[in-house]
């Protein structure tokens, strides 16, 4: 009989938006508490969940429920504190996203349980496959499983072909194969090393070889010794210890280690003198501390010191016993972040981000939710980082989309680190040399305090920004219509001068629009309605969105012409340019083809910062936050990639981008300068990043963005309807919108105060042979934007049941591509 007593909510790790309740059996009751994994059965299935709650009072409605009992708990010690299940919950209803599925999210990956389906043959499907007439398929299935047992996944995989649920189920009917659900296994889990002992009843040394004697005296000399240590004394060691363990002269046993993400040891570092502006800023934002929420909006030019603001913030919150998370916008900042902060802090940092291996990200978010570290340094994930209480929440670079995830739980990290604060009561510190329009006018209507560091801390000016109209060189032929003269010309002073460049081409790879030289025709993805790019340095043709390649002496798909002409540009071609017009400088490329392996990064860094580069080509991973002393020169090839996105956004991002690169020069001792090469030097986006002017852009893009009802006064969300069939992906569409209409009519409650575009084709009609749609809603009341969207998404009158077609929700988009 099932206790009610210890009835506690599950959320399941599958796209399901309800909690469940099981009983815990008494021999898990001292187990079972909130925040840890358990295994529960689920349908016919057995899943990972994850308890987010203790055991309540029953209620009248559990009497007449079939109550399941808990199979296991899964873990030693809770994965994240109770403290944190209100922010999962918060995030699972503003984001319309499944609470197991949210904090899945949180968590490292490869910890879950789950079962799979595995297929045997039967003795009737022997007996069948010997004497009666079947189909090919249904051949090559049971000639499979009479090899082997298999997954559908590896069965599908070895005999070339689908295989439908629906044939197992009637091959299973006939006796012919048996289905058993069997235990997946984690991937991941606590690194162990052998440690060797001296046991005290051992014999005495003389009787020991030569080899077993130096191991004997290195374990009473210095204490327990791993084995690989004594390996490297005595490289038989293994064999050694084994022989030893068998004789009663040592004992062999494990421990658990941390796997060590960060690699070179760093030394202390000297906190600098704080200019006058810096030390405003901490002695206004340091009381702060531990006095409940606040949030404040750092505005900082270029070089004028943030990253010194937030090391005496943190170190006056943890004089005060507060745990502290910093968040960064690229994986390619964590490095310089993490090294600045382990020079001040020591031991006390963690790191969390996506190119860590599973394992290291496992140990640091161990050693986050057992205390040992009190300080953690990552990438929006990071937002998710154990910490049962947080006193400050540093978001650097606050303004840049990629702390907008992408697919699945569609979180901005951002504003998960203000909402975050708030439960914990914390001081969040958003900071920007160029802040989000948002943030801005969070400050202006007082929602938001504010800091400002207006001058940098070498004391020399922002760089001189020259603009250059391309238009001029539309009839140049070659490189020179992308690398003007005036471009070149102060490339050559730099490189004589003994300083080095930068080059900003926000487009990756050699050429992006190659066409047929025969018949026009673009050459394009198979799979999506987009160009392909040239990498010249694998000799391919590229898809950046879904990943499809094709060999670059591919001829025209369309008439099959071999005179493809290669036009457009990207930092590949930039880098082959430079090289040919400076053949006396090194150069060298950061950008995501370049920049993969581990380690890559700091490699380059390290010879950015020791002249070992004169001239560096890159994307926007070049222009964030990067401390570049050696660089005077940025050269923006051309500032308008943005511009003319179909996005209210873009000329925010073309503003924010252009002055984020040009405050990379003149951060030593030289004065920068910038050339800015454009086809648009007079829009205003253009000109506030010319004279760095940032109210000047705000109080021109704040007035289109009030006459049209975009955000900041309206939130938007964005309905996504992909699938491979066309027309029931139209269909699914316009039945979303049909929807829509019915919600806003006239005696409805959400006219007028919602605002409904679409259903259209997204920008992007086809990515991965999928093809989307899209509808996007806005309205100035939160609460009635999220009602409705509840509304129409919940309701399956308008998502007619179907896996080929996929509706998804993105709260607050910030892509519209």
């Amino acid at each position: 009989m099932i206790d009610r007593r210890h009835i506690v909510p599950v959320a399941v790790a599958l796209p399901v938006h309800n909690t469940f309740h099981y009983s815990v059996p008494a021999h898990l009751a001292l187990q079972a508490c909130p925040g840890k994994r358990v295994l529960v059965p689920f349908g016919k299935r057995k899943v990972t969940g994850y308890l987010v709650g203790p055991a309540g009072e029953p209620t009248a409605e559990m009497d007449s429920m079939e109550i399941k009992h808990i199979l296991d708990v899964l873990d030693e010690t809770p994965l994240f504190p109770e403290t944190m299940i209100p922010f999962f919950e918060w995030i699972a209803a503003y984001y319309i996203h499944p609470l197991g599925l949210v904090i899945h999210t949180a968590l490292p990956a490869g910890l879950n349980l789950t079962d799979i389906a595995v297929l045997s043959i039967g003795e009737a499907g022997l007996a069948a496959s010997a004497s009666s007439p079947l189909s090919p398929l249904e051949g090559s299935i049971l000639s499979a499983l009479a090899k082997r047992p298999s997954a559908i996944k590896h069965l599908q995989k070895e005999i070339g072909q689908p295989v439908s649920w629906g044939l197992i189920h009637l091959m299973r009917e006939r006796g012919w194969i048996q289905v058993d659900r069997q235990i997946k296994g984690r991937q991941i889990g606590p690194k162990t090393v052998r440690w060797v002992t001296v046991k005290e009843t051992a014999p005495t040394s003389h009787r020991l070889s030569a080899q077993r004697k130096i191991i004997r005296n290195a374990l009473e000399t210095e204490g327990d010794l791993t084995i690989p240590e004594l390996k490297t004394r005595v490289p038989t060691a293994p064999a050694l210890v084994r022989a030893m363990q068998k004789a009663g002269q040592v004992a062999v046993y494990e421990k658990a280690v941390y796997r060590d993400p960060f690699g070179d040891p760093i030394e202390p570092d000297i906190p600098p003198r704080l200019t006058a502006e810096q030390a405003e800023a901490v002695s206004a934002t340091v009381p702060l501390l531990g006095q409940g929420f606040k949030t404040v909006l750092l505005a900082g030019v270029t070089g004028s010191g943030k990253t010194e603001v937030y090391l005496r913030l943190t170190r006056a919150a943890l004089d005060k016993g507060l745990r502290v998370l910093v968040l960064v916008p690229e994986i390619a900042l964590i490095s310089q972040t993490e090294r600045q902060f382990r020079a001040r802090f020591g031991e006390t940092v963690a790191v969390l981000h996506s190119s860590l291996s599973q394992g290291e990200r496992y140990d640091q978010w161990l050693r986050i939710a057992q205390s040992d570290a009190t300080i953690a340094i990552g990438a929006r994930s990071c937002i998710f980082a154990p910490f049962g209480d947080v006193g400050l929440i540093i978001v650097d670079e606050e303004h840049d989309a990629s702390y907008k995830q992408e697919g699945g739980l569609s979180y901005n990290a951002r504003d998960l680190a203000v909402v975050r604060a708030r439960h914990h009561n914390a001081l969040a510190i958003l900071g920007s040399a160029t802040p989000s329009v948002q943030s801005w006018y969070n400050v202006s209507v007082g929602k938001y305090e504010t800091a400002s560091l207006k001058r940098r801390v070498n004391r020399q000016p922002l760089p001189a920004i020259q603009t250059v109209d391309l238009s001029q060189s539309r009839d140049d032929r070659g490189i020179r219509r992308y690398i003007t003269a005036p471009l070149q010309q102060e490339i050559r002073k730099t490189l004589d001068d003994g300083n080095q460049a930068l080059i900003f081409l926000n487009r990756r790879g050699f050429s992006a629009f190659p066409i047929c030289g025969q018949c026009g025709q673009p050459i394009r993805c198979k799979n999506c309605d987009i160009s392909l790019t040239l990498h010249k340095r694998v000799n391919a043709f590229r898809c950046h969105y879904c990943g499809f390649s094709k060999a670059a002496v591919s001829s025209c798909p369309s008439c099959g012409s071999d005179k493809i002409r290669l036009l457009g540009v990207g930092t590949e071609k930039i880098q082959e340019a430079m090289t040919q017009l400076f053949p006396d400088a090194r150069v060298a490329r950061m950008d995501r083809d370049t920049m993969t392996r581990k380690g890559s990064i700091v490699s380059l860094l390290k010879d950015l910062k020791h002249r070992r580069i004169d001239i560096l080509v890159g994307t926007q991973m070049v222009a964030k936050g990067h401390d570049f002393p050696g660089i005077t020169l940025v050269g923006v090839v051309c500032a308008d990639l943005t511009l003319n996105f179909p996005d209210f956004r873009a000329g925010e991002r073309t503003f924010q981008l252009l002055a984020q690169v040009a405050g990379r020069a003149g951060r030593g001792d030289q004065p920068g300068r910038v050339i800015l090469q454009t086809y648009n030097p007079g829009h205003f986006s253009i000109l506030a990043a010319k004279n760095q002017d940032f109210k000047a852009f705000f109080n021109q893009e704040i007035g289109f963005r009030k006459a049209l009802g975009y955000p900041p006064f309206s939130r938007m969300i964005a309905v996504r309807i992909s699938g491979k069939d066309p027309k029931q992906t139209a269909a699914r569409a316009s039945a979303l919108g049909e929807k829509c209409r019915d919600l806003l009519t006239a005696s409805g409650p959400y006219h007028p105060r919602v605002q409904v575009m679409g259903p259209i084709e997204a920008p992007l009609s086809r990515i991965a042979n999928h093809h989307r749609w899209q509808i996007l809603v806005k309205s100035p009341d939160t609460s009635m934007l999220h009602r409705f969207a509840h509304e129409l998404i919940m309701d399956q009158r308008a998502t007619p049941a179907g896996r080929q077609i996929k509706v998804s929700v993105d709260v607050d988009p910030i892509f519209l591509m």
